[in-house]
């Protein structure tokens, strides 16, 4: 489980990434870097981690999903994801 700060740091990077994303395009059409670099960095879309929307945890996470790979695997095991079934050949 991460830390409730940085899951929160994270949606508030969400945030500011959806506040600036027009400037932010409309700065990088016109090829304006000055005023681009004065935005504030957590504006910044590269910034922003994918997270598990249970757990917080911030490595491998499935994007389909929103989920990582242990609460993944819990949930399909316990048939909570429809579509989702165990491999077997």
């Amino acid at each position: 489980m991460a830390k409730k700060s940085v899951v929160a740091r994270n949606e508030k990077r969400k945030r500011l990434v959806e506040k600036y994303a027009a400037k932010r395009e409309e700065l990088l059409k016109a090829g304006d870097y000055e005023a681009l670099r004065k935005l504030p960095r957590d504006s910044s879309a590269s910034r922003v981690r994918n997270r598990c929307v249970l757990t917080g945890r911030g490595r491998g996470v499935y994007e389909k999903f929103g989920l990582c790979r242990h609460m993944f695997r819990k949930l399909a095991l316990e048939g909570k994801l429809p579509g989702v079934k165990k491999a077997s050949w």
